[in-house]
């Protein structure tokens, strides 16, 4: 036993020994800053003149941060990790790091904060590595076109305003019209799909954190969603990270061939943040006192999603920012921004909210500029000018509200047009298969929904989706086989 014992102790000196015997004494230099003050989630440094922009910061307490601001005389930088004890005098060194974030399959299922630590009480991933978190977005070159359609369950938006992998939609409206549950629905449509997921909330207060967390696990996408939460008493610099974070995740998981979704909820409350954390530095205010970089900082940001070529492993990234809009105001400022940076936007309309109509999108206001292309054949044959139609009925109804007598041929379109409206209403939380959406136009298109009330197409819609689970008919099949199945299946009803 002692033989055993001496064998370590032998090893541990003959170390100390040769590191000793070769050690060559020299001068290192090092910089050493000093806070100057600190508040408001931001911190003036003093010395380090070799600092750079988005350089990671050491204080001597434990503290972390990251330059953010460059002046003659001091640094400007915010924290991302604040102890109780950093105070004005700590010491601060550079960590000669640049900010990332771990990264690994282990993720998927868990709750993470945007440096990567578990908020879920569960140990962290025992692998992983390291993806930064500012990165250039993939070169022209290796990029394919959107070609493959992304659904998101919700009947209006797969057939008239369809998204496809690698797009850019934007979710705009004003708050508490059901922009976040349109968010939520395609995260839960992407069950079995081989989509990973990435739920990015920003600055979100914790009962609105812990219900989308409840909502996803209840209906199985925690399994392959990772939730990257800054809520609203983090660090105004974690919140300012949060969907940089987010989006190096999803890049992880592109980059080795898989189709990703983010979800960045909400961009409102980042610009905020960073107007916030600008001011406070004493950056020049611009427009609605938003710095001037506001627009590259989100457009850096979208246009790291993309749609990779084969050459590349063909993985994508299709980013579904929300924005929050003030009395319905789509002329501000950030609004703006983002619809030029995006492909598209759905648009949610306080007015078809109250009057009844859910999801409360407007169709004249919203648009998918690319996502057509990517739809699958047979359903944009069906969806075909169904668009066109519906906004020429919404102008019909108008001139039904002065009393004016119409042509049978009008009353026809309009009576088509109020029953195409309550076929797009549906409920949060059921999204739809792409079957189910392929079987409800060719019902509509073929006219065997034209001899149905209004009231009575819920029933309808039931019994196509029962039908739906025990068929065996598939996109590929025949207009004729789709007709006469779903014939059956309502004369049944």
């Amino acid at each position: 036993m002692s033989r055993i014992e001496s064998v370590p102790s032998s090893s541990l000196v003959d170390k100390q020994t040769d590191w000793l015997a070769n050690y060559q004494p020299g001068l290192r230099v090092t910089e050493q800053g000093k806070v100057v003050s600190i508040g408001d989630g931001i911190s003036w440094i003093k010395g380090l003149p070799s600092a750079a922009i988005d350089d990671i910061l050491v204080f001597s307490d434990g503290s972390r941060g990251m330059v953010f601001d460059l002046n003659r005389d001091r640094i400007g930088a915010i924290l991302l990790y604040e102890t109780e004890a950093l105070t004005a005098g700590t010491t601060v060194h550079l960590s000669k790091h640049s900010l990332s974030i771990p990264v690994s399959n282990e993720f998927l299922g868990r709750v993470i904060d945007p440096l990567g630590t578990p908020l879920d009480g569960q140990d962290p991933p025992s692998q992983v590595g390291r993806e930064n978190m500012e990165k250039g977005s993939p070169a022209i070159i290796a990029r394919d076109f959107v070609h493959k359609p992304l659904y998101t369950g919700i009947k209006i938006i797969d057939t008239l305003i369809p998204i496809g992998k690698g797009q850019r939609q934007l979710i705009i409206g004003d708050e508490g019209l059901g922009r976040s549950s349109i968010a939520i629905d395609t995260v839960i449509n992407q069950k079995d799909k081989n989509v990973v997921c990435i739920y990015v909330l920003i600055g979100q207060k914790r009962s609105a954190v812990v219900s989308t967390l409840e909502t996803l696990k209840n209906h199985g996408a925690l399994d392959y969603t990772v939730c990257v939460v800054a809520e609203a008493s983090a660090l105004p610099g974690l919140q300012y990270i949060a969907p940089f974070a987010g989006c190096a995740l999803a890049e992880y998981w592109m980059a080795q061939g898989r189709d990703t979704l983010i979800i960045y909820d909400d961009l409102s409350t980042h610009a905020r943040t960073y107007r916030e954390l600008s001011l406070l530095l004493r950056r020049p205010p611009g427009r609605e006192a938003y710095p001037g970089d506001i627009f590259f900082v989100h457009s850096r940001l979208l246009e790291r999603s993309t749609c990779l070529n084969a050459e590349n492993g063909g993985g994508s990234m299709t980013a579904l920012p929300i924005i929050e809009t003030q009395q319905g105001e789509i002329a501000a400022y950030i609004p703006t921004n983002l619809i030029s940076i995006t492909d598209g936007q759905i648009y949610l309309d306080n007015d078809l909210f109250v009057s009844g109509f859910r999801p409360a999108i407007d169709i004249t206001r919203s648009v998918s500029r690319i996502g057509g292309k990517a739809q699958d054949m047979s359903i944009r044959d069906q969806a075909g000018q169904m668009k066109l139609d519906y906004l020429q009925f919404l102008e019909l109804e108008a001139f039904t509200r002065f009393g004016q007598r119409l042509e049978a041929s009008m009353e026809a379109r309009i009576k088509r047009g109020r029953l195409l409206r309550e076929l797009l209403k549906q409920d949060r939380l059921t999204p739809q298969s792409n079957l189910y959406q392929l079987a409800w136009l060719t019902a509509f298109n073929s006219g065997l929904l034209n001899q149905t009330a209004p009231e009575d197409i819920a029933k309808m819609l039931v019994c196509i989706e029962q039908g739906i689970e025990t068929t065996t008919l598939t996109l590929e099949s025949s207009p004729e086989q789709w007709q006469q199945a779903l014939g059956e299946w309502l004369k049944s009803s």
